[in-house]
């Protein structure tokens, strides 16, 4: 992609990030159930000194590590990706006031969900790069399984040795799983910019 062509998108995959960091937290916060992957960094957190953010950015890298084998390429986007979101998540649960009424943290919850929908396809849609763990599903469905299948082995691997850790695995996590696809999928289509020609 030309230079000036990813100096043009930049902006608009920080926006995709920061609101699918800001998604995160909020559905960190509402502790009704995360995300499979935010389920593996809290368990990281909660038996290291690391924080949430500063676990999912070692975590990406770790998976990134995976992506050799596979063969994926990295771009600017996957290696911003593997950063920010995890500085936004720290930053946002820093943010956000206590709350212990449950109508404030479905609605932490459900706009949370859907700001991680929207954010995806901003970046995703720049086309600079998957995310480290988007990455690794498709190189693994590269190789003969289909990408449900490689999602459920991925996810359902980070949402268990989550779990184990003590990760918050709850309602919200199930509410994420049937919901986030779908919203990404109506995002993505007016969002995604496409290859440009050269």
């Amino acid at each position: 992609m030309p230079t000036h062509e990813v100096v043009r998108r930049l902006p608009r995959l920080m926006l995709g990030l920061t609101l699918f960091g800001t998604g995160g937290a909020m559905q960190i916060h509402a502790a009704l159930g995360i995300s499979p992957w935010e389920v593996l960094h809290q368990g990281i957190a909660l038996n290291t000194p690391l924080s949430i953010g500063l676990a999912g950015i070692l975590m990406s890298f770790v998976v990134l590590l995976f992506w050799i084998p596979l063969k994926q390429r990295v771009g600017i986007g996957t290696l911003i990706n593997s950063v920010w979101i995890g500085v936004i998540i720290d930053i946002v649960l820093a943010l956000l006031p206590d709350t212990n009424a449950l109508w404030v943290r479905w609605s932490l919850l459900l706009s949370g969900i859907l700001l991680v929908a929207l954010g995806s396809g901003f970046y995703i849609g720049v086309r600079l790069g998957p995310g480290p763990r988007d990455g690794l599903m498709t190189g693994i469905a590269a190789r003969g399984p289909s990408i449900r299948v490689a999602r459920s082995m991925v996810e359902g691997t980070a949402l268990l040795v989550g779990w184990l850790l003590g990760g918050n695995f709850g309602i919200g996590t199930f509410v994420f799983a049937a919901t986030i696809g779908p919203l990404v999928q109506v995002f993505l289509p007016r969002l995604d910019l496409g290859t440009p020609a050269r």
